[in-house]
């Protein structure tokens, strides 16, 4: 679909808002396809050149750490005039049936497991709208629902650009 004076992304950039609003659905729906294109192009682009780095780095990052007796974490280093900050954030995971049976032991003991763990329930919602309604009715005082920001995809009909 040709559109006459069609308004590029650079050119979006120094519209008020109220003028891209008022803009015709179809030249929002080439906006937002091209948008969506760019955005994939600069992720790849930075995926590649961030990947590069680390590769460049890596082994560096390795040995400064092991210098600092650190697993984990920041270590700062030089090259050249530039300071290399690698980080390797620290993600731990814990078995979920292991610490119920740890919270069980404690509490059997006489201690207040909250005084060693957290302690949180999740409900997934695939879950509770296949329970009876009865369950339901239970848990529902329990419940919040609420919803994240609206997203809207145009679409040109005919499939054609």
């Amino acid at each position: 679909m040709t559109i006459p004076n069609h308004i590029t992304l650079g050119d979006l950039r120094t519209m008020q808002i109220a003028a891209i609003v008022a803009l015709p659905p179809e030249q929002l729906a080439l906006l937002q396809d091209a948008a969506s294109e760019a955005l994939r192009s600069a992720k790849a682009t930075s995926d590649w050149l961030e990947g590069a780095i680390a590769l460049k780095y890596a082994d560096r990052a390795v040995m400064a750490r092991m210098e600092a007796s650190k697993d984990t974490g920041t270590v700062r280093f030089e090259d050249g005039a530039v300071t290399v900050i690698a980080e390797l954030p620290k993600r731990v995971d814990w078995d979920q049936a292991q610490l119920a049976d740890l919270v069980e032991r404690i509490s059997a003991a006489g201690d207040d497991p909250t005084e060693y763990v957290d302690v949180s329930f999740k409900v997934p919602e695939r879950k509770y709208a296949a329970w009876p309604e009865s369950i339901r009715q239970s848990f529902a005082p329990a419940r919040t629902v609420r919803t994240g920001a609206l997203k809207v995809k145009l679409e040109l009909n005919g499939g054609g650009q």
